[in-house]
Protein backbone atom coordinates (compact mmCIF):
# COMPACT_ATOMS: atom_id res chain seq x y z
CA UNK A 1 0.00 0.00 0.00
CA UNK A 2 3.35 2.38 0.72
CA UNK A 3 4.48 1.82 -2.19
CA UNK A 4 1.20 2.38 -4.37
CA UNK A 5 0.65 5.71 -2.24
CA UNK A 6 4.39 6.98 -3.32
CA UNK A 7 3.63 6.05 -6.93
CA UNK A 8 0.03 7.57 -7.08
CA UNK A 9 1.95 11.43 -5.33
CA UNK A 10 4.66 10.99 -7.93
CA UNK A 11 1.61 10.73 -10.90
CA UNK A 12 0.17 13.83 -9.71
CA UNK A 13 3.54 15.42 -9.15
CA UNK A 14 4.60 14.34 -12.79
CA UNK A 15 1.07 15.88 -14.18
CA UNK A 16 1.43 19.30 -12.25
CA UNK A 17 5.07 18.99 -13.46
CA UNK A 18 4.35 18.59 -17.10
CA UNK A 19 1.62 21.41 -17.00
CA UNK A 20 4.36 23.61 -15.53
CA UNK A 21 6.71 22.72 -18.42
CA UNK A 22 4.21 23.51 -20.81
CA UNK A 23 3.15 26.70 -19.47
CA UNK A 24 6.81 27.94 -19.32
CA UNK A 25 7.18 26.89 -22.25
CA UNK A 26 4.55 28.49 -24.07
CA UNK A 27 5.48 31.92 -22.07
CA UNK A 28 9.25 31.70 -23.24
CA UNK A 29 7.61 31.22 -27.02
CA UNK A 30 5.84 34.46 -26.88
CA UNK A 31 8.46 36.24 -25.28
CA UNK A 32 11.06 35.00 -28.13
CA UNK A 33 8.50 35.65 -31.11
CA UNK A 34 6.20 38.52 -29.44
CA UNK A 35 7.01 40.29 -26.59
CA UNK A 36 11.01 41.31 -27.36
CA UNK A 37 10.03 42.50 -30.54
CA UNK A 38 8.13 44.81 -28.95
CA UNK A 39 10.35 45.46 -25.97
CA UNK A 40 13.12 46.71 -28.83
CA UNK A 41 10.48 49.22 -30.79
CA UNK A 42 9.41 50.39 -26.99
CA UNK A 43 12.95 51.42 -26.56
CA UNK A 44 13.62 52.72 -29.88
CA UNK A 45 10.62 54.44 -29.75
CA UNK A 46 11.41 55.66 -26.40
CA UNK A 47 14.77 57.23 -27.26
CA UNK A 48 13.19 58.64 -30.02
CA UNK A 49 11.53 60.48 -27.31
CA UNK A 50 14.64 61.73 -25.52
CA UNK A 51 15.93 63.16 -28.77
CA UNK A 52 13.53 65.89 -28.66
CA UNK A 53 15.56 68.64 -27.48
CA UNK A 54 12.33 71.22 -27.98
CA UNK A 55 10.14 69.15 -25.80
CA UNK A 56 10.00 70.12 -21.76
CA UNK A 57 10.12 67.41 -19.22
CA UNK A 58 6.50 66.17 -19.11
CA UNK A 59 6.55 66.21 -22.64
CA UNK A 60 9.39 63.61 -23.00
CA UNK A 61 7.82 61.70 -19.91
CA UNK A 62 4.28 61.62 -21.83
CA UNK A 63 6.02 60.40 -24.87
CA UNK A 64 8.25 57.41 -23.42
CA UNK A 65 4.78 56.45 -22.06
CA UNK A 66 2.89 56.30 -24.50
CA UNK A 67 5.71 53.86 -26.13
CA UNK A 68 5.76 51.76 -23.33
CA UNK A 69 1.99 51.08 -23.54
CA UNK A 70 1.86 48.09 -26.19
CA UNK A 71 4.17 46.24 -23.82
CA UNK A 72 2.31 47.10 -20.68
CA UNK A 73 -1.16 45.91 -22.42
CA UNK A 74 1.19 43.30 -23.81
CA UNK A 75 1.81 42.37 -20.23
CA UNK A 76 -1.44 42.50 -18.64
CA UNK A 77 -2.97 39.90 -21.44
CA UNK A 78 -0.35 37.82 -20.64
CA UNK A 79 -0.80 37.92 -16.79
CA UNK A 80 -4.86 37.79 -16.82
CA UNK A 81 -4.19 34.35 -19.26
CA UNK A 82 -1.98 32.89 -17.03
CA UNK A 83 -3.86 34.16 -13.47
CA UNK A 84 -7.33 32.75 -14.95
CA UNK A 85 -5.38 29.05 -16.37
CA UNK A 86 -4.25 28.98 -12.63
CA UNK A 87 -7.42 29.59 -11.37
CA UNK A 88 -8.99 27.36 -13.18
CA UNK A 89 -6.33 24.44 -12.31
CA UNK A 90 -6.79 25.70 -8.93
CA UNK A 91 -10.61 24.77 -8.72
CA UNK A 92 -9.94 21.50 -10.01
CA UNK A 93 -7.36 20.45 -7.53
CA UNK A 94 -9.53 22.31 -4.87
CA UNK A 95 -12.71 19.74 -6.06
CA UNK A 96 -10.49 16.78 -5.51
CA UNK A 97 -9.62 17.69 -2.19
CA UNK A 98 -13.21 18.39 -1.78
CA UNK A 99 -14.26 14.70 -2.79
CA UNK A 100 -11.49 13.19 -0.80
CA UNK A 101 -12.72 15.03 2.49
CA UNK A 102 -16.15 13.58 1.90
CA UNK A 103 -15.13 10.33 1.41
CA UNK A 104 -12.56 10.74 4.80
CA UNK A 105 -16.12 11.71 6.54
CA UNK A 106 -18.11 8.71 4.92
CA UNK A 107 -15.67 6.45 6.67
CA UNK A 108 -12.91 5.74 3.58
CA UNK A 109 -9.43 4.11 4.17
CA UNK A 110 -6.96 6.81 4.23
CA UNK A 111 -4.75 4.98 1.61
CA UNK A 112 -7.25 4.54 -0.53
CA UNK A 113 -8.92 8.08 -0.46
CA UNK A 114 -5.06 9.31 -0.64
CA UNK A 115 -4.89 7.16 -4.29
CA UNK A 116 -7.99 8.74 -5.02
CA UNK A 117 -6.97 12.19 -4.73
CA UNK A 118 -4.14 11.18 -6.66
CA UNK A 119 -5.65 9.73 -9.05
CA UNK A 120 -7.92 12.48 -8.92
CA UNK A 121 -5.27 15.31 -9.04
CA UNK A 122 -3.39 13.88 -11.96
CA UNK A 123 -6.33 13.88 -14.09
CA UNK A 124 -6.73 17.53 -13.46
CA UNK A 125 -3.19 17.90 -14.69
CA UNK A 126 -3.67 16.17 -17.99
CA UNK A 127 -6.94 18.20 -18.53
CA UNK A 128 -5.13 21.30 -17.97
CA UNK A 129 -2.43 20.47 -19.94
CA UNK A 130 -4.48 19.64 -23.09
CA UNK A 131 -5.58 23.51 -22.56
CA UNK A 132 -2.35 24.97 -22.81
CA UNK A 133 -2.09 25.50 -26.82
CA UNK A 134 -5.49 27.29 -26.56
CA UNK A 135 -4.64 29.58 -24.48
CA UNK A 136 -1.40 30.15 -25.98
CA UNK A 137 -2.73 30.31 -29.30
CA UNK A 138 -5.52 33.23 -26.94
CA UNK A 139 -2.38 35.20 -26.07
CA UNK A 140 -0.57 35.11 -28.90
CA UNK A 141 -3.81 36.63 -30.94
CA UNK A 142 -4.33 39.36 -28.46
CA UNK A 143 -0.65 40.26 -28.75
CA UNK A 144 -1.22 40.55 -32.84
CA UNK A 145 -4.00 42.89 -31.80
CA UNK A 146 -1.85 45.15 -30.02
CA UNK A 147 -1.55 48.16 -31.73
CA UNK A 148 2.46 49.77 -31.70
Amino acid sequence: AMAEAAQGRAMAEAAQGRVQAAVESAVQGLEREQIRAMQGAMFRCSARCCEDTAASMQEVQRCIERCHAPLARAQAIVTAELEHFQDRLSRCSLQCSDQAKDALDSGGSEPRVRGQLDACLATCGDQHLRLVPAMAKKMRDGLANIQQ
